[in-house]
């Protein structure tokens, strides 16, 4: 069964089931149709189903035609029918991991899938997780349901986890280009899921566990999150200074050894930085150990929007405007810049208490036409010098690189740049920086 496994591997014969079509898994599905794998992808979204199906792409890193070219050769398809897993040899979880409101781990997507990889399951079939999760969820939440049955890992099945490693946007690093961490339950599935990954991916690096595989995720983004929420920490300290923290970062960053830049922003965003730290700690929890230094950090980032509107209050001050009815103008509202992507984005919380305290909200995104927040629709309105010039404030929360930054500088009356977009402009008296 294992030498059947590994001839369909390298022979690409082998059927490959991607559960979760979004930023990880759409790109997963395509690099292995095109290394020659027929693939199926499943979602419970009918409309991204009918979008691929179509040929069409609502990933900005996955082109259209990629698609179309896949798809019209059979090679990917999309489906909604679970039944269909019992075909695949490979099955592959992309699932979102969000937090609870209660800042616990919510991994009903992961037990969702899991139940129905469980009632198509047959023997000599892979299953790895990629999404994002504390470390144990692959042994005692996916191992626990798949050998139910009697089952045994190793031998009947095979079960592994591997961190995604997306960066949506990242023009350099493409999911063909980032090594690939794997860790099986046992040996025999961790060199099965090397061997898999090992088909599209350049470099495959093998962990003792599937619990060490997803300690290296949390790891990675842990370590953004704090050192995220030091330059936050220190872009606070310098304000009252009256010192330029960029300027100094500018000058730190010149050491060729012992220091890494990071930037200060509006607040953290995306699916990873904010809620991958946090599940970590909660499970530190379970231990009997409290992550101090990691609740600190996403404290501090958590703070962040608050800063930015204070800041866009004092600068409303010094021209002796109230906030309260003034007219602001927010340019960039995804988390981070040229994707469409508005998940945790800091852009959400500040035009909340924007709105919350009565100003004069518009916004302009080309990626974001419109967004619905706490039910109120928004929709993006160009920007052009008329739209500018009649704000109050310019707030640049995301620096999108198509952006018109000179079209801002020339007609605003106040710029708060959140970004330091705006660095060559900086001699300008009505830009302010966090």
């Amino acid at each position: 069964m294992i030498n059947q496994l590994k001839f369909k591997i390298t022979d690409k014969s082998a059927n490959i089931g991607i559960i979760g079509l979004g930023y990880v898994g759409l790109p997963l599905a395509v690099e292995f149709a095109k290394a020659g794998f027929s693939v199926t992808g499943f979602d419970a979204d009918a409309k991204k189903i009918s979008q691929i199906n179509k040929g069409r792409s609502y990933i900005s890193d996955v082109p259209s035609e990629d698609v179309r070219d896949l798809v019209s050769s059979k090679k990917l398809i999309a489906a909604s029918d679970k039944a269909l897993l019992n075909k695949m040899d490979a099955i592959i979880i992309c699932v979102p991991t969000p937090l609870r409101k209660t800042k616990e781990p919510d991994i009903s997507f992961i037990l969702s899938a899991t139940e129905d990889i469980v009632r198509s399951l047959r023997k000599g079939q892979l299953i790895v997780l990629e999404s994002t999760t504390y470390p144990g969820t692959t042994d005692e939440v996916i191992l626990a349901k798949l050998g139910a049955d009697s089952l045994k890992v190793g031998k009947d099945f095979f079960l592994a986890f591997s961190p995604e490693r997306v960066d949506p946007g990242n023009a350099k690093y493409k999911t063909k280009d980032i090594p690939k961490v794997v860790g099986g339950v046992t040996e025999i599935c961790t060199d099965l899921t090397k061997l898999l990954y090992s088909q599209i991916i350049k470099e495959v690096i093998p962990v003792s566990s599937t619990r060490s595989a997803e300690m290296v995720k949390l790891l990675e983004n842990t370590f953004r999150a704090v050192n995220i929420g030091l330059i936050n920490e220190l872009a606070l300290m310098c304000n009252k200074m009256n010192l330029d923290i960029w300027e100094i970062i500018d000058a730190a960053k010149t050491k060729p050894f012992g220091f890494m830049p990071f930037y200060p922003g509006p607040g953290w965003g995306g699916h990873c930085i904010p809620c991958d730290p946090i599940y970590l700690s909660w499970k530190a929890r379970l231990h009997g150990f409290e992550a101090r230094f990691i609740e600190l950090a996403a404290e501090i980032n958590a703070f962040m929007p608050h800063y930015v509107v204070d800041r866009i209050t004092d600068g409303l001050n010094e021209q002796k405007k109230a906030l309260k009815g003034s007219r602001i103008f927010i340019v960039g509202i995804t988390y981070k810049k040229d994707i469409n992507d508005m998940r945790e984005s800091p852009a959400l919380p500040i035009i909340n208490m924007l709105i919350e305290k009565e100003a004069k909200l518009q916004y302009h995104d080309p990626l974001v036409p419109s967004f619905k927040i706490d039910g109120l629709k928004l929709d993006s309105i160009d920007l052009t010098k008329e739209n500018i010039s009649s704000s109050d404030c310019v707030v640049i929360v995301t620096d999108h690189t198509t952006l018109d930054y000179k079209l801002i500088v020339d007609n605003a009356k106040l710029i708060l740049d959140a970004r330091n977009v705006l660095k060559d402009f900086k001699k300008n008296k009505n830009i302010i920086t966090l």
